[in-house]
């Protein structure tokens, strides 16, 4: 083949270039280096709109997050004195022991009353709650004074409840909480409402305003607040008021952890920052509900201290609840070992019974006053089977 001469080789690039760099390639050139260059605006605004909407959306989350911690952590309740009188505890892995105080405070008090004392021991890993009610006017000796139990509350805040229990039970409690009568209407309300066997009927204005007939219903925060303080038409008063108290924790945990999308439960949380004050936090406290997910709450223990009231238990004129210390060290020996407490639930010493949140729904006030109370229908099955 013959070579081509120098001179055709200039004319084909000349040719060639002029097709390139001609006026209609030039313009088509420009318009797509155009493009590409509104491309890369797109792309680079709507990476800056995602990781903007991203950046939003965690200081978003953690303003969230700090502000409900700092209502639930409530650094005037949640006092250095109170963190140091608490144990440390995982409170998925391992048994501990909780403070859990019902009060007459509303926002922004500086000043209530414990009208609800609870020490609960709960089980993570084998899904039991024991809960032992302790009259509010159980007599103590607190720093070298005589004084209702719920005075210490008073005299030093969250701290002396927690040392007073500690010492009149023996135990070492982990973690704190406390929630005001308004918050206990929130908590209800905000998952829905409880189911609850009405063991009694309630017309006490004193109470509240809700007449409740007795029965299984489904109570509204209202109704359950006016459930949880009855006591002036009942023989036993204060017993039956702490009876109904722990029908409505057993209600209540039925409802979060077994009727309630888990999912609901940092708005549960929220909607109850400005009425709950606990040093647990949100995660400890999500973490504790899935744990215990799936508990069969009719099977909480279920007692109140082995104590009495009478004309002998007044000193300096002033009616206290006394203590069967004895009988109080043998229950706890049992509960400390996650066993059935076997303790009362009115006035007197242990029952050696069972004991449990379904047995209190198949009892009256009187039948617990006249001694007369009897177990779950699933106990009383059995005894009839073996009969036969």
């Amino acid at each position: 083949m013959r070579k081509k001469s120098v001179q055709q080789m200039r004319a084909a690039a000349d040719e060639s270039s002029s097709r390139v760099y001609s006026r209609t390639n030039v313009a088509r050139y420009s318009e797509r280096a155009r493009q590409r260059q509104r491309g890369k605006r797109i792309r680079r605004t709507i990476l800056l709109t995602l990781m903007g909407v991203l950046i939003a959306g965690v200081t978003a989350c953690g303003l969230w997050f700090g502000k409900v911690v700092s209502k639930l952590n409530n650094g005037e309740i949640i006092t250095s004195g109170l963190l140091s009188s608490l144990t440390d505890s995982d409170v998925t892995r391992d048994p501990f022991y909780m403070l859990l105080l019902g009060t007459d405070g509303r926002p922004g008090d500086t000043a209530y009353r414990a009208d609800s004392i609870i020490l609960s021991r709960v089980d993570p890993k084998a899904k039991q709650v024991t809960l032992i009610s302790i009259p509010r006017d159980t007599k103590v000796e607190y720093k070298g004074s005589t004084m209702k139990i719920n005075a210490t509350h008073a005299y030093d805040g969250a701290e002396g409840m927690v040392n007073a229990v500690n010492e009149l039970c023996d135990v070492e409690i982990a973690h704190y909480a406390e929630i005001s009568f308004d918050g206990m209407k929130t908590l209800v309300d905000a998952v829905g409402g409880i189911d609850i066997n009405a063991t009694d009927g309630v017309d006490d204005p004193e109470a509240g305003p809700v007449t409740i007939e007795p029965g299984q219903q489904h109570m509204d925060g209202e109704t359950a607040l006016t459930y949880c303080r009855a006591r002036h038409q009942y023989a036993d008063g204060d017993y039956t008021r702490m009876r109904h108290q722990r029908q409505v924790i057993g209600a209540l945990a039925n409802a979060v952890l077994n009727n309630m999308d888990i999912t609901r439960l940092p708005g549960v949380i929220e909607s109850l920052s400005d009425m709950v004050v606990t040093d647990l936090g949100v995660q400890d406290i999500v973490s504790l509900a899935n744990a215990m997910r799936g508990m069969d709450t009719d099977n909480m223990w279920s007692a109140n201290l082995p104590s009495w009231a009478g004309e002998d238990t007044y000193i300096d004129g002033q009616s206290y609840v006394f203590v069967y210390e004895d009988k109080l060290k043998e229950m706890m020996e049992r509960v400390d070992a996650g066993e059935d407490p076997q303790g009362p639930q009115s006035m007197g010493s242990s029952s050696g019974e069972s004991s449990t949140i379904a047995d209190l729904a198949n009892n009256d006030s009187r039948s617990f006053s006249n001694g007369t109370d009897k177990g779950t229908s699933s106990s009383s099955d059995e005894e009839t089977s073996s009969e036969d």
